[in-house]
This record gives structure tokens, C-alpha cells and sequence, in this order.
């Protein structure tokens, strides 16, 4: 009896212990559960960030995408003019008008992620859509019945074009082309850096580094584009040339997919082009209204969003402040900081986001020229190297006239290592910036070397006219790789421009914007191409009769221009800036912090 007491003891003991325990884990789990569930009432749901253990999907993705069409579509000219027997004009016509719906339909996809779908759905479909596109491209050369015969024109035989049906087939692929770059485009990136947490330090190195690997795929997949696929298409035959990008965007959905368990989605939001739209209606409803005198004077509830940073007024674009004017019959909610209409009364917030737009328009405005110059040479560049000595030293191999593009991205692949690890730090003891020069100079450059592009094309090809016999093809690589630098500084500059000056809940609208600009640039060029050809005769279908020379120095002399007119935007910009930082966002000026006003030079 006494021996069995201490045992008992010990069980008594035991139970009150394990007790405890359970009691504490339902301690811990009650808090863990109030704290998720005080998330989600917040509307900020629990992800669970995978972060690099998706980034095979994601990259890989990515990397076949890009293989499975930018090849194609950089040598789509020769496609057209050779297969389909079209005229250079008419194809260069038809094919910036594809670029340029391609690049415009990334509004309408940014709108649709943001408001309806959401990025993972919207990359779904324009994934599946673009591979329905190259099978449907693939078919017009595979199919003898959906492209023209073929014919030897040199031999004096005349060429037959295609037929409404051949034309139907074609643009049937081009449409489902365009309905992919809609939604892949703006929403690549985003969904990329979706993966990490921004919350964490871990999240936002990898986020950094997301965007390392994007643009170094990007540029390898260019340049085996340029050159395995190219010449698949131009010395093979281009049904094979155009089946193996096809079964590339099908291996680009596959791995897309296969990614699907691990890949946060981030539900839609609402898009911002709500929000601008409220705030002009409701400027334009209280156009007569005056301003107040002072600032505090304007609606502005507290900012509650954890993500979004919460925009300083600026005195710029004052006329939208009506918009946050509260007048006797604006109408609050119950709580007294939400507007009960929001199309009456907008917050300072979601002003000083249409002023974000409002002040990065011009500075867009004069990229438009850029990327029309980069359009022009990319087309032009094509038609001179079909009229040049393509041999590769003493050997029968010819180089595709639609690979030069490579020496392009060749330029900007060794560039931008020592451009950021080199020449950055260089210029930051100097000017005391964090990136070395400020992003408006980054493009700046850019911009002056754009002007420099066309005159070096100029110069070639009034070389190339003065000889009789053709010239060797390298010749056309001094102007490719002006091109590439000028792309390195402009290009790159303006994506991270306008990343960085948009809020953060606006920056599908960023991407969209970048492309928006290319879309016109497309439609100018095929407009100028047309209106040069009727009213010159400079670009006729043999370039020796014609004088693309003077046609470059035309786009060279507008580029020109455009330099003036966007340095006189750069020295009206003033860079975003928040209430935690009042010296500016963005663009971080060692010397800046202490002038929040001023202006870059």
C-alpha cells in the first residue's frame, strides 16, 4: 500500500503536467487563430510565400514563353515577304500594327488581372492562348494550303499572293498572339515577385533577385532566338522553324501549370482606373468650387493600408484637388472617414495617385519617339542585311538575316553586369547617388544615343549604296550595338522609372504603361512608313532603288527633337514622394534629402 502511494503520486503528477500542456497549445492556438482571423476581417488572408521553391515554374515558364515567340516574331518580316510573298511595305505595315495591338492590349489585360481575374488566372489563359496562337502559325507553313506556292522571283517568275483564306489563317494566329501578350506582359513580373514575401528581409532579397534572373533569361532566350531558331525558319524550312517555338510555348504552359500547388495567388483588388476615373469626374463636378486655403482643409482620412504608401500632398495639378473638397453635399459614412459617394468626394490619397500619372505623362510621352526609332532600325535592319554578304568567313554558312538582332542583346548581356557592379559605383562617389545617376539621366542617355543609332545606320547604309559589290554584313553590327546601349539606358530606365514613381498598388498599371508606348510607337512607325514611301520613294521593295538612308537621317533628326522635349520635361518632373519620405521615393538623391521640392536636373 505504501509503495503503490508514490506511484499514484507520480500518475497524479504526470496527468496535472499534460494538462497544462494542452491547455497552453489551446492557449496558443486560440491567439494564432485570432490572429488570422483578424487578418482576414482586415482582407489580408494568410499566404503561405514559397518563394524560390516556385521559381522553377515561374522562370521556366517564362524562359520557354519567351523562346517560343520572340524568334518567331523577330523574324516574321522575312516570313511575310518570302512565304506569303507580301510587299516590304506592306509587311512592315502589317507587322507594326501587330506589335503595336500586342503592346495596347496590355491595358486591357492589366485591367482585367486587376479587377476581375487576377494574375495567376490571367497568365493562365494568355499562356494557353499564345500557344493556340503558334499552332495555328505553325499550320500556315506546315499546310500548302494555307500559304501562297512558292516561286522563285529572282528567276523573273511572278509571285502570287495570298488568298482571303491564307490572310484569314494568319490573322486568326495573330489574334491569339495578341490576346497572349495581353496578359503575359503586365502581369509576368508582378506574379513572379508575388512568390516572396515583401514582409520579410529574405522576401525582399528575393524579390531583387527575381528580377536579376527575369532580365538574364530574358536575354539568353533572345539570343537563342536570334540565332538556333532563326535559322531553323530561314536555312531548314519554316514549318519545322515554326513547330519547334510551338512545342516550346506548349512546354512553357506545361511547366506553367505544374507549378499551380505551389504559387500564391493574390486575389484582385479593384483597379486603379477606377479610382483616376472618380477623381477627374469628381474634379470636373466641382470645377467651380474654389480651392481652400490650406491643405488641411481637404479630405484625407487616416491611411490604413499596410501595402501602400501613403502619398504627400504636392502643389502640382491643384485643380484635382476640388476632388477632395468637402462640400455641404458630400455625405460621409457612418464611420466619418468614407465617402458615401465616391464619385462626389475622393480622398488626398487617391489625388495625389492621378498626380503620380499626371506627372510621369510627358516624360512617357517622349518615349514614344524612342521606340520608334528602336522599330525602325529592328525593320530596316532585316531588309539591309538581306542585301549584304551574309557568309560567315570562307564557308557556305550564311547568317539569317533576321539574327542581328543578337549582337543587341550580346551588348546589353555584357553591359549590365559592368555597368552596376563597375560603373555605378564610380559615379556614386561622385554625384552621390545611390544608383550612380538619377533614372531621368539614365534615359536621358539613352536618348542621345538613339540620335547616334540612326546617324551610324545612316552612314552604313550610304555605304553600302556606294558599293557595287555587296558589302559584308558585318557592317550592320556597329549600328546594332549602338542600339544595344542606347536600350541598356532608355529602356531599361523607364521600366524602373515608372516602378518605382507609380504607388505600389498601380504598378500593373506601370508595366501596362511601358507597353502602351511601345503600342504607339508601332502604329507611328507603320503610319510614318507609309506616308514616307507614297511621298519619297525612299523605301522601295529593292533598297537600291530606294534611299533608306535619308530615311534614317528623317528618324534620326525626330529623335533629336524628342531629346529636347524630354529634358525639358525631366527639369519640370518632381519625383513621387510619401510621408515617410519626404525627400522623394524612387529615386534616392544622397544630396536630394535635404530639398524636398527641388527638381532633378
Amino acid at each position: 500500500m505504501d509503495a503503490a502511494k508514490p506511484q499514484q503520486q507520480q500518475e497524479e503528477e504526470q496527468e496535472r503536467k499534460a494538462s497544462m500542456e494542452t491547455k497552453t497549445v489551446m492557449v496558443f492556438s486560440s491567439e494564432e487563430e485570432a490572429d488570422s482571423s483578424s487578418e482576414e476581417e482586415a482582407g489580408e488572408p494568410v499566404q503561405n510565400h514559397r518563394g524560390w521553391k516556385a521559381m522553377p515554374y515561374v522562370i521556366g515558364n517564362e524562359t520557354f514563353e519567351k523562346l517560343g515567340t520572340i524568334g518567331t516574331i523577330s523574324n516574321m518580316l522575312v516570313y511575310l515577304t518570302t512565304v506569303y510573298h507580301m510587299q516590304s511595305v506592306s509587311a512592315a505595315t502589317l507587322l507594326n500594327v501587330f506589335s503595336g495591338t500586342s503592346n495596347l492590349a496590355t491595358v486591357a489585360g492589366a485591367f482585367v488581372s486587376d479587377t476581375y481575374l487576377g494574375r495567376y488566372t490571367t497568365l493562365a489563359a494568355a499562356t494557353i492562348s499564345s500557344f493556340i496562337g503558334m499552332v495555328i502559325l505553325t499550320l500556315t507553313a506546315a499546310l500548302h494550303s494555307l500559304h501562297p506556292p512558292s516561286c522563285n522571283p529572282k528567276g523573273g517568275e511572278q509571285c502570287q499572293g495570298p488568298s482571303g483564306g491564307q490572310l484569314a489563317a494568319l490573322l486568326a494566329s495573330f489574334f491569339f498572339l495578341i490576346v497572349g501578350a495581353g496578359g503575359i506582359r503586365p502581369c509576368n513580373l508582378a506574379f513572379g515577385a508575388d512568390q516572396f514575401d515583401p514582409r520579410t528581409a529574405d522576401g525582399r532579397r528575393g524579390i531583387a533577385s527575381f528580377f536579376n534572373w527575369y532580365y538574364f533569361t530574358f536575354t539568353v532566350a533572345m539570343m537563342l532566338s536570334a540565332t538556333v531558331i532563326i535559322y531553323l525558319q530561314s536555312n531548314v524550312n519554316w514549318a519545322l522553324g515554326l513547330a519547334v517555338p510551338a512545342a516550346l510555348m506548349g512546354a512553357s504552359c506545361a511547366v506553367f501549370f505544374m507549378g499551380t500547388r505551389l504559387y500564391v495567388r493574390v486575389r484582385p483588388e479593384g483597379s486603379p482606373f477606377t479610382s483616376f476615373a472618380q477623381v477627374l469626374v469628381a474634379a470636373a463636378r466641382k470645377r467651380h468650387l474654389p480651392l481652400p486655403e490650406t491643405t488641411t482643409q481637404l479630405f484625407d482620412p487616416p491611411h490604413r493600408s499596410k501595402l501602400v504608401s501613403k502619398l504627400a500632398y504636392t502643389d502640382q495639378f491643384t485643380c484635382l484637388d476640388k476632388a477632395a473638397v468637402l462640400a455641404p453635399k458630400d455625405a460621409l459614412r457612418a464611420d466619418g472617414k468614407t465617402s458615401a459617394d465616391p464619385w462626389r468626394l475622393c480622398t488626398v490619397q487617391q489625388v495625389e495617385e492621378v498626380k503620380c500619372l499626371a506627372r510621369i505623362i510627358p516624360v512617357w510621352s517622349s518615349g514614344i519617339v524612342y521606340f520608334l526609332v528602336l522599330t525602325q532600325l529592328s525593320t530596316y535592319t532585316v531588309l539591309q542585311a538581306a542585301q549584304t554578304d551574309r557568309r560567315l568567313g570562307n564557308s557556305g554558312f550564311q547568317i539569317p538575316q533576321g539574327s542581328f538582332v543578337v549582337f543587341n542583346m550580346l551588348t546589353l548581356t555584357l553591359w549590365i553586369p559592368l555597368y552596376d557592379r563597375v560603373l555605378v559605383p564610380a559615379l556614386r562617389r561622385v554625384t552621390g547617388r545611390e544608383g550612380g545617376i538619377s533614372l531621368l539621366h539614365r534615359i536621358g542617355v539613352g536618348f542621345v544615343l538613339s540620335v547616334v543609332t540612326m546617324a551610324v545606320a545612316a552612314a552604313v547604309e550610304h555605304e553600302r549604296r556606294r558599293r557595287s559589290a555587296p558589302m559584308s554584313c558585318f557592317w550592320l553590327v556597329p549600328q546594332q550595338v549602338v542600339a544595344g546601349f542606347a536600350e541598356a539606358f532608355a529602356s531599361i530606365g523607364q521600366t524602373e522609372f515608372y516602378y518605382r514613381q507609380f504607388p505600389e498598388n498601380m504598378r500593373s498599371v506601370a508595366g501596362a504603361l511601358y507597353f502602351l508606348g511601345f503600342a504607339l510607337a508601332s502604329y507611328a512607325s507603320g503610319l510614318m512608313v507609309m506616308v514616307v514611301h507614297r511621298a519619297t520613294g525612299w523605301l522601295a521593295q529593292d533598297l537600291d532603288e530606294g534611299r533608306v538612308d535619308l530615311f534614317y537621317l528623317v528618324t534620326g533628326a525626330m529623335a533629336a527633337v524628342n531629346l529636347v522635349y524630354f529634358v525639358a520635361c525631366a527639369r519640370w518632373y518632381r519625383f513621387k514622394k510619401t510621408d515617410d519620405d519626404a525627400a522623394g521615393a524612387g529615386d534616392i538623391d544622397l544630396h536630394e534629402k535635404a530639398s524636398a521640392n527641388s527638381a532633378p536636373v
